[in-house]
């Protein structure tokens, strides 16, 4: 006898692999081979979201430090900007909330350099004020994100949008995407 577990989990595995289907995969190459430019050029990446894509940039972070390619000093110059609590909490005591991502990209980002930011709605003041700050400083921008896009999908240089109303789902996409990645730059290695 099947137990009611198992029906929601099936309906949410057909609901992820519905989303997983409807990713932009050309958005995606496009960040792909970003990507790969940034490392051949050493350039850096900065990742950054609020809540679960906090940490999902902290844990692609690694995946693009370490996992691309285990050889020492070879590997992608990348940043997750959520992942310095004593920054974090300064900024948002200091400036505001808003300025949390914006404020560090100022300091550290250089025209040619990538940023991805996560987010569900894509409407964070902090991920708004970002994606603005990366348009007016010629640093290309990214956006994964889900629902309707919200600001995000207009400002990010390239978007990779699902419409999912699903917060869990639209995060499991931004870990799908990231995985993608860090195995084609492992091919790449």
């Amino acid at each position: 006898m099947k137990s009611l577990f198992h029906d929601f989990a099936k309906d949410y595995a057909k609901r992820l692999a519905v989303a997983v289907d409807a990713l932009p995969l050309d958005a995606v190459e496009t960040l792909a081979e970003a990507l790969l430019t940034c490392w051949k050029e050493k350039r850096q990446v900065f990742i950054f979201g609020n809540g679960g894509s906090a940490g999902n940039a902290v844990h692609l972070a690694n995946d693009f430090l370490y996992g691309v390619s285990k050889q020492l000093g070879h590997a992608l110059r990348v940043h997750a900007l959520t992942a310095n609590s004593a920054v974090l909490t300064c900024l948002a005591n200091d400036e505001g909330y808003d300025g949390i991502f914006f404020r560090q990209l100022a300091v550290m980002a250089e025209p040619g350099d990538i940023v991805i930011a996560f987010s569900g709605s894509g409407n964070s003041p902090n991920i708004v004020k970002a994606l603005e700050w990366c348009r007016e400083h010629k640093v290309h921008s990214f956006a994964v994100i889900g629902f309707k896009g919200g600001k995000a999908k207009e400002l990010a240089h390239t978007p990779i949008h699902v419409d999912v109303d699903d917060m869990q789902i639209s995060e499991d996409l931004q870990l799908i995407v990231g995985h993608m990645l860090m195995q084609w730059l492992y091919s790449k290695r």
